[in-house]
């Protein structure tokens, strides 16, 4: 599969001989080339001058370092490269002959000048897997700027969060950056397995608007196939009752019994079990058009425990349910299953503490083997692999000393 990807130490998993050239910066093309690189890609991250802006974006920080940045960019290896100097220029040219996969997510048609865009890349490397993350596509939207707040405003999603009488909200992250990486992702994969079948690459384009209205699912259904504008309900669901955050004892716990059957042994936990048999909550749809008259019956049994304590009785039985938590408890909760939800990324002083690869695989295991990378911290290695002629990948003592920092 491989152009000749850098090899470094230990390196494994599905991936393993794939080289990815990085030209992306911020959140969707760096989270994607992560991704990536846990599943054993070498990724070498082409950053300018300053370096990735996220760098920057603080706090809170780890050691001084941006810890945004830091939970999007293990793996890699870092050059630092002036696009707009012609040695450099030429150099960033190589690194997209020699990869099996360009990503970027530039102004569409911003690289062309430097003899970056696909087609010039796909030129001089037919089989390159190219791929392109914008705001709003490479056609008419292409001078629009791309930041994922904007496209949540655009698409829909603010008008459908936050409480029904009050002002539309933001998601607490950035949502559809997020669903954009991982679209690119899915079609970097597709477009590979093209490649090893026929010989040949394509460009693979991912928007965030196009990721923002397929991640709209139901919501995006309703109005293209019902002619339905839905808006905002707070934390109700238009479609399911309940499904939402009810009070207990202490805290809100978000219960979702969405069929008969979970609404039954919700009921029967609940001390309640006369309940499903009255016609008004008989099936979903009776529920969610009686909500009203419902909720507070279930409000009632729900104050007499703790939202920890109704999670342990319902999880029994099978009824989807958890208590509203911050992120420090959602970590905590993911421990108490045993996800492992933090891994070391690099070795000895130089280890960050990060997320785990969501995907396990049970041959080829995520590997975090790199930390994310200082601006330019392999540029030196990387330009003598760049300036030499071509024949194999960089040696494997290099390779070590880099995997060291």
């Amino acid at each position: 599969m491989s152009n000749g990807a850098p090899q470094g130490a230990g390196a494994a998993g599905p991936l393993a001989g794939v080289l990815v050239a990085d030209f992306s910066r911020v959140l969707a093309g760096p989270y994607a080339t992560m991704l990536l690189a846990d599943m054993g890609a070498e990724v070498v991250k082409v950053e300018g001058p300053e370096g990735d802006e996220t760098r920057t974006w603080t706090p809170p920080v780890r050691e001084g370092v941006s810890t945004y940045y830091l939970g999007v960019n293990r793996g890699k290896r870092s050059v630092a490269l002036d696009l707009r100097d012609e040695g450099d220029a030429a150099l960033a040219q190589e690194l997209a002959r020699r990869a099996d996969v360009v990503i970027e997510n530039f102004k569409p048609g911003g690289l062309a000048k430097f003899g970056l865009d696909f087609a010039s890349v796909s030129a001089a490397n037919p089989g390159v897997v190219y791929a392109s993350i914008s705001g709003f596509g490479s056609g008419k939207g292409a001078h629009v700027p791309g930041y994922d707040l904007m496209v949540q405003a655009i698409s829909g999603l603010m008008s459908l969060t936050g409480d029904p009488d009050g002002p539309p909200y933001r998601a607490g992250i950035s949502v559809f950056d997020v669903m954009a990486g991982n679209h690119a992702v899915i079609g970097i994969l597709a477009a590979l397995r093209h490649r090893d079948a026929t010989g040949q690459g394509q460009h693979v384009e991912v928007n965030l608007l196009s990721s923002a209205l397929t991640g709209l699912v139901n919501h995006s259904s309703a109005f293209a196939a019902g002619g339905v504008v839905p808006f905002r309900m707070g934390n109700a669901h238009p479609s399911v009752f309940p499904y939402e955050p009810l009070p207990t004892a202490d805290d809100d716990l978000i219960v979702a019994a969405p069929n008969d059957r979970q609404f039954r042994k919700l009921c029967e936990v609940l001390g309640i079990p006369e309940v499903p048999d009255d016609p008004r909550f008989a099936h979903n749809a009776d529920r969610t058009a009686n909500r009203e008259e419902l909720r507070p019956i279930l409000v009632e049994r729900l104050a007499q425990r703790t939202a920890t304590e109704w999670f342990d009785a319902l999880v029994a039985v099978g009824v989807p349910c958890g208590p509203i938590q911050t992120i420090d408890g959602g970590f905590a909760m993911a421990e108490r299953f045993g996800l492992d939800p933090v891994v070391q990324a690099g070795e000895g002083e130089r280890a960050v503490p990060t997320t785990r690869h969501p995907i396990r695989f049970s041959a080829t295991p995520a590997r975090y083997e790199l930390p994310p990378p200082g601006l330019d911290e392999h540029g030196t290695q990387l330009r003598a692999w760049l300036s030499a002629p071509h024949s194999g990948p960089v040696p494997t003592d290099v390779a070590q000393e880099d995997a060291r920092g």
